[in-house]
């Protein structure tokens, strides 16, 4: 864990940070002077009703929208000119609501094309397929670490839905993330793997910073060590689950009512 001394207390590090982000299209303003800190070794989770911003929030971050206004700093660089590959290159990788693994592909050879770049050979496609098992080794250790050795060689087309989702979670490690952002990790899913994959973000959380969209409370109340509660484009709040969950304007913005 990466961590700074302040006030004499060991406290973990911010690696992704934005004050006060905005994003309007034409009239419709989606996102309006958020402030958010991401915390390496954490999960933070990203919540609130339909509409309230979250996905837009996700896509302004990872620089796929650019901010109408404000500013998004990773590692201590500001990047909010930046262009999302070179942001990526930074350590910032995100997932996608859909899965987005190659079907007809094994779950290794999946995993083997999302090391491709970060060891030096996504380019260098006129060399033979053998030089890809140099990076069996490393693609292995991801594949046991979310719990897929036994499918090393399916095809990815094969698995559960919920399984795809967990190969997606691989690839993206692959990569190396320094910040890893989820997109409704747990959507569609059947109650045994969204366990699984819980348990997956929990671990690889801790020598990284995780900041997850996620609509499962139960999910945000397990793993999350922080909430941020989103409604119309701005923060309502945020704190530890129960802080926000005990919150009158959190429980009226889920259900329209004060009473639990």
């Amino acid at each position: 864990m990466t961590l700074a001394m302040v006030n004499g207390n060991k406290e973990p590090q911010v690696v992704l940070s934005a004050r006060g982000l905005t994003k309007r299209f034409g009239a419709f303003l989606a996102v309006n002077n958020v402030d958010l800190d991401v915390h390496d070794a954490r999960v933070h989770a990203l919540i609130g009703p339909n509409g309230a911003g979250k996905t837009t929030v996700f896509n302004l971050l990872t620089k796929f929208l650019t901010p109408t206004g404000g500013t998004i700093s990773l590692l201590g660089t500001e990047i909010t000119a930046m262009m999302p590959d070179r942001v990526a290159r930074m350590g910032l990788v995100r997932s996608f609501q859909i899965s987005a693994v190659f079907p007809h592909l094994t779950v290794l050879d999946n995993v083997r094309v999302a090391l491709q770049r970060p060891n030096g050979l996504a380019t260098q496609f006129w060399k033979p397929l053998s030089t890809l098992d140099r990076l069996n080794g490393r693609a292995d250790e991801l594949i046991a670490a979310v719990g897929l050795a036994d499918e090393r060689n399916t095809l990815a087309a094969d698995l559960s839905y919920g399984r795809k989702r967990v190969l997606e979670i691989a690839t993206t490690l692959a990569l190396d993330p320094k910040v890893l952002l989820l997109d409704e990790p747990m959507a569609g899913m059947g109650g045994e793997d969204v366990a699984v994959v819980a348990r997956i973000i929990r671990t690889v959380a801790r020598d990284r910073a995780v900041l997850m969209v996620e609509h499962n409370l139960k999910v945000v109340a397990d793993i999350c060590d922080h909430v941020t509660v989103l409604q119309r484009g701005e923060i309502l709040a945020e704190g530890d689950y129960r802080t926000v969950s005990d919150d009158p304007r959190v429980r009226v913005a889920y259900m329209g009512t004060e009473e639990v």
